[in-house]
């Protein structure tokens, strides 16, 4: 987490608007943050990529007026859509999709209602069963080895595991899925590529899934009854892999940082003082996995804060800094939920249950399988992942002693 310092000073500091792709932004955004409140104010002019222009939200009210007013600030980006190259890497992450993540009134409606059906269903008792055999699994090859990254070997095969079994998505299928979203989450060239191998094959597993429907994800997707057809099934599970994959991969690697960095959580949270719902809380609060998302593009210029917003451009509200804003932020305050990480409004995370599920349980598990665990480098070290939107760690290695863990409960 090495530190970029904000102000910027040479070239960068002539940039505006302010790169959210950049490795400076990256390394320490919440002194961006604080340089943009004091510079901007509550609306930041800023880059998604190299030549996409954007405006960021770090207020957390003018954040909240923005995601409660589909009128003036729709999530439909099709028309900005067109004035953005075809190969623009980003474009798998903001483009105009069939679901209720890329639409505003009656067809977000139907999205939303059958996705929020399939997902209300699941059962959490057995989602939590499912993730105590991923990580019983995962932590006993861990622990024979004493040393792991917990990013590729414990938070990214646990989440898409689990989300594979709450889909029912075969193996087969299911590697070549993992393969197309870190393409797309790492908006590097292969976003398209990886984008087509999403795509076809998840259209392999809604063809499964009709011939041979189940309790599951995708088979109450299909027997919804709005009646989706195959191409509007291909983009909801694209939609959920995108959601179930890296964003709660670094949401547990998020919180297994800090439980391994902050005094307040690193002996507490075993200790019982502070429970990992706690830790959880804190990230979602400063460094959720999703830091800048929930864009919207109004189709009339329109003033909010005293601020004209030119029509079709994307409005990006940037949760971290929202949450982080001192009109709402509490120092040293353990557990605030009042957070934006899930949004908020219409367009609200219908999967918030699951993912706390999830996370819990993954963090939990590991915690009391290696209680010894350690980082194995320092702290300032760990490097995070450039991107406009997401909060993610490259790596996190740790070492612990040599084992034949505790069974998992």
């Amino acid at each position: 987490m090495t530190t970029a310092p904000y102000p910027p000073t040479g070239p960068l500091a002539d940039l505006t608007p302010v790169p959210l792709y950049s490795e400076e932004f990256a390394a320490d955004p919440h002194a961006a943050y604080a340089w943009m409140r004091q510079r901007f104010g509550s609306l930041v002019p800023v880059e998604l990529h190299p030549g996409v222009p954007a405006t960021l939200v770090i207020g957390y009210y003018t954040a909240l007026r923005v995601l409660h007013d589909p009128v003036r600030f729709p999530a439909d980006p099709r028309i900005w859509q067109s004035t953005v190259p075809a190969d623009c890497p980003i474009l798998p992450m903001t483009g105009w999709r069939p679901n209720a993540l890329r639409n505003s009134g009656a067809a977000h409606e139907r999205y939303r209602s059958a996705n929020s059906a399939a997902l209300d269903a699941v059962d959490l008792h057995h989602l939590r069963a499912t993730v105590q055999r991923a990580a019983r699994d995962l932590i006993t090859d861990l622990a024979r080895h004493g040393q792991a990254d917990l990013v590729t070997q414990y938070a990214l095969p646990l989440a898409f595991q689990v989300l594979n079994a709450l889909l029912d998505c075969p193996p087969r299928i299911s590697v070549q899925v993992a393969d197309g979203m870190a393409r797309v989450f790492d908006s590097a060239q292969g976003a398209g590529q990886g984008e087509a191998m999403i795509s076809q094959a998840l259209a392999a597993l809604v063809a499964l899934k009709r011939a041979d429907p189940g309790d599951d994800i995708t088979s109450r997707l299909i027997a919804h009854h709005t009646r989706l057809s195959d191409e509007e099934l291909v983009h909801q599970l694209v939609t959920l892999y995108g959601a179930g994959i890296e964003p709660q991969t670094h949401l547990i690697a998020n919180a297994l940082r800090l439980t391994l960095t902050d005094e307040r959580f690193a002996g507490s949270v075993i200790g019982g003082s502070l429970t990992v719902r706690d830790a959880l809380e804190e990230v979602l609060h400063r460094n959720p996995p999703l830091a800048q998302y929930c864009l919207s593009y109004p189709p009339l210029p329109v003033v909010i804060d005293g601020v004209l917003l030119p029509a079709h451009q994307p409005v990006v509200i940037g949760m971290a800094a929202c949450n982080s804003d001192p009109a709402v932020a509490r120092a040293g305050r353990v557990g605030n939920r009042s957070h934006l990480a899930f949004s908020a409004g219409a367009h609200a995370c219908p999967a918030r249950t699951p993912a706390y599920v999830i996370a819990q349980s993954a963090v939990e598990l590991l915690i009391d399988a290696l209680p010894e665990m350690q980082l194995a480098v320092p702290a300032d070290e760990l490097r995070w992942r450039p991107g406009p939107f997401h909060r993610a760690l490259a790596s996190l290695p740790v070492r612990f002693p040599t084992s034949v863990p505790v069974p998992v409960r």
